[in-house]
């Protein structure tokens, strides 16, 4: 038979899919699954977007054909207008923005513009994992920068080796970060990491997918809000959790023209880009109401103070975040069989014993070990059944 590529091999066990193999497994055995796995928003897309879609899709038949690969003219304004008003930062909808079949698609074609085999990224860890596997399948070798809660889950940029940051070539970061739902307060972080890659010739790639999720008035800033990021940085934006589009597969990469044009160039060698029609329902999104979103930041709340207070309650110990729609949790010291359960442990016999899915940390890189994460996407009674399944499970 003959085998699959070095690069594909080369690539990290996925745990997930033993999570998702265990998931189906509990289906299949009418288990009572509370799936608090995967990031997928349960509550709807907003009505208004909906419709925009139904008649586009009905009265709009050129919108059925080919896209253009970079995105709609209209749309690319608009995002950048959004930015505009949202962060107060100017972009160029010509040349400083292009749509993206959601940011997952775009952070790993961003690899494969500009990595070469053996080339070198700097990635936070833990991290979402194409920020690993998009360096692992452009051929790329990832060097972690360790994230922690001594330093508040930041990156220590004093602790990259000269060497490495003279080779490096892309550097990723995530705040609001997932998995570890942690914010920066301010732009002081991103000022360091503008120094940092304007002295070493890097570029920098901040996913800020989640810079509308946010709690408690705290603000989420963009990356290119900072003095100086756009000469050395892009960000990357979906509409996926802003707006519960998740399926829609709708993102952007917004920044420096000359770190576009590649991502630009290898994308339309690859696909044809977002269909027009849900480009104009990205358009509606953009455009709604301010207020759209506070319905669904409302109930993340909710979920967010009842699991977080009743975890602490039973023998954890988490701190509500500022944003994201997770919940980073440190696993309590439970004892099975005469062993101490680590994270993909933890995930599997809680799935096995009470039906709950969680994200095990190891999945999102070797620093996440001793933590699992809870994404809030049940509906809100389920978090009460979930509390008494993981209280009997602790203590069992």
């Amino acid at each position: 038979m003959i085998k699959q590529s070095k690069k594909l091999n080369k690539l990290p066990p996925y745990i997930f899919s033993i999570i998702n193999a265990l998931k189906s497994e509990a289906y299949s055995k009418k288990l009572d699954v509370i799936d608090l796995g995967m990031g997928n928003p349960d509550m709807p897309t907003p009505e208004a977007v909906i419709n925009r879609l139904v008649d586009t899709i009905k009265n709009h038949p050129g919108t059925h054909r080919y896209p253009q690969a970079k995105g709609m003219p209209k749309l690319r304004k608009t995002v950048c207008d959004w930015y505009k008003k949202r962060f107060d930062v100017e972009i160029n909808p010509g040349n400083e923005a292009i749509v993206l079949i959601g940011s997952k698609e775009g952070i790993a074609h961003m690899c494969m513009a500009y990595l070469d085999p053996g080339d070198i990224a700097l990635v936070a860890n833990p991290a979402y994992p194409v920020h690993f596997n998009g360096v692992f399948l452009a051929g790329g070798k990832v060097y972690d920068m360790p994230l922690g809660e001594k330093n508040e889950w930041l990156p220590d940029l004093t602790k990259i080796p000269e060497k490495i940051a003279r080779r490096a070539k892309l550097m990723f970061l995530n705040y609001p970060n997932n998995p570890t739902t942690a914010v920066v307060n301010d732009i002081s972080f991103f000022k360091e990491v503008v120094r940092f890659a304007k002295k070493y010739n890097i570029i920098v790639c901040h996913d800020n997918a989640y810079s509308e999720v946010t709690f408690d008035d705290y603000v989420a800033p963009s990356f290119l809000q900072t003095p100086g990021a756009k000469d050395i940085g892009v960000e990357f934006y979906s509409l996926s959790k802003t707006y519960n589009m998740a399926g829609w597969r709708i993102g952007f990469c917004l920044g420096n023209s000359k770190i576009i044009a590649p991502l630009e160039k290898f994308k339309s060698f690859i696909d044809y880009g977002v269909p027009t029609f849900l480009q104009l329902a990205g358009v509606a999104a953009l455009n709604s109401r301010d207020d759209m979103m506070k319905k669904t930041l409302t109930e993340y709340r909710r979920r967010r103070d009842k699991f977080c207070d009743g975890l602490n309650k039973i023998g954890f110990n988490v701190n509500k975040p500022k944003a994201t729609m997770y919940l980073w949790v440190k696993i309590p010291e439970i004892i099975r069989n005469g062993q101490k359960l680590d994270s993909l442990k933890f995930s599997e016999q809680l799935l096995k014993t009470t039906g709950i899915v969680c994200s095990p940390g190891s999945g999102f890189g070797k620093y996440g070990e001793g933590y699992v994460r809870f994404s809030l996407v049940t509906h809100f009674n389920r978090f009460h059944d979930a509390l008494l399944r993981l209280k009997k499970f602790i203590r069992g």
